[in-house]
């Protein structure tokens, strides 16, 4: 997370919302440990990864939902038994779950 921080600042200078997905647990082979993060502004820029690629596009929709309050904080699930996990790439054979939430200051 800390090497987030600079970028989460000069967003937050810029008045830009944002929202962290985290990794909070894993199941059998994940693609990061838990406790990778990754940051989403409002414009959908993104920093930071919690699959190493795997799934990223599919937070980023979680999280500009979340921050156009369309979904509350949540934790999500992907999976290789999951349709839209193995759709987005998550192939590894196991589970990760991200609690998505916006930052608040």
């Amino acid at each position: 997370m800390r090497d987030l921080l600079d970028d989460i600042d000069r967003w937050r200078n810029q008045g830009k919302r944002i929202a962290i997905a985290r990794v909070v647990d894993t199941q059998g082979s994940g693609p990061r440990e838990t406790g990778a993060a990754m940051a989403v502004n409002e414009d959908g820029e993104v920093i930071g990864s919690v699959s190493g690629g795997c799934v990223e596009g599919a937070v980023v929709s979680e999280a500009l939902a979340i921050l156009a309050g369309e979904n509350e904080s949540r934790v999500v699930t992907f999976g290789y038994s999951d349709d839209e996990a193995f759709a987005v790439g998550l192939t590894c054979g196991g589970i990760i779950h991200l609690f998505i939430q916006p930052l608040e200051w």
